[in-house]
């Protein structure tokens, strides 16, 4: 994993539904205002967190430097902050997809 790039853990359910479109979206955008990333370090928390037992998987490697919508960090769980981006991600900024065990 690089540094300087944020991720998002998604389902490959939720992914292929979402390959015709530009950009790519959750329903926390529309419930929340922001969809949840993650930074480097916070990637393995994050699965125990909110994904154990989960299977089809996928992470997003995403350049925030490429991005169109705006990111912010966030104070959440204990103290962290953690990358929000207030908008669909576009794809051109997905560098890269992994299929998680």
């Amino acid at each position: 994993m690089n540094k300087n790039l944020i991720y998002h853990i998604t389902t490959a359910a939720s992914w292929t539904r979402q390959l015709v479109n530009n950009d790519y979206t959750t329903e926390t955008l529309i419930e929340e205002g922001f969809i949840h990333c993650s930074l480097n370090e916070q990637v393995k928390g994050t699965l125990k967190r909110y994904y154990a037992n989960q299977k089809g998987l996928l992470l997003l490697y995403i350049d925030p430097t490429l991005l169109k919508a705006e990111l912010k960090y966030e104070e959440s769980t204990n103290g962290q902050l953690f990358p929000h981006v207030f908008g669909n991600i576009n794809k051109d900024a997905i560098v890269k997809i992994e299929n998680l065990p």
